[in-house]
């Protein structure tokens, strides 16, 4: 169904070509959000290179982006999805991460995960849900990695 709210998303361009991405505007986006605070250019750069990404042009311009740390066969960690503040509410997102869901490297995984403060309803759209049983799941959080003294 096509929303009112919506009609701009047609002028979004969602693209895998790493080439196309501004990794400096992805880098502004990223170094001061919650979940990768910080972050050096360097590894963001070393990230991109060795996942499955895709963007949000819109006239040329970086508006948006996703990061799918993924083996491509069995298993898939969702990062680093943001679209500008001026741009959401369009159907940005949902743009990007049916591209991104519907990548031929993506079919077939037995699991993917995600870490979101806020974002729940969107992911559960693509079929997201709580842990079925977190007791099962650990993390090695390192919250600090990105300090001057660690940087790459």
């Amino acid at each position: 169904m096509h929303r009112p709210e919506n009609l701009e998303v047609d002028e979004v361009e969602v693209t895998f070509d790493p080439s196309r991405f501004d990794v400096d505007a992805i880098h502004r986006f990223l170094v001061g959000a919650y979940w990768s605070a910080g972050i050096p250019r360097a590894v963001l750069t070393r990230a991109i290179a060795g996942s499955l990404c895709v963007g949000a042009l819109t006239n040329g311009a970086q508006v948006g982006f996703a990061r799918l740390v993924t083996d491509r066969a069995t298993f898939a960690y969702l990062a680093d999805v943001f679209v500008l503040p001026e741009h959401r509410g369009k159907g940005v997102s949902r743009k990007m991460l049916e591209a991104l869901f519907a990548h031929r490297d993506v079919q077939g995984l037995r699991r993917m995960m995600l870490a979101t403060r806020d974002a729940h309803d969107l992911y559960a759209r693509f079929g997201f849900t709580p842990l079925g049983s977190p007791s099962r799941f650990m993390e090695a959080h390192k919250p600090d990695v990105y300090s001057a003294s660690h940087e790459a």
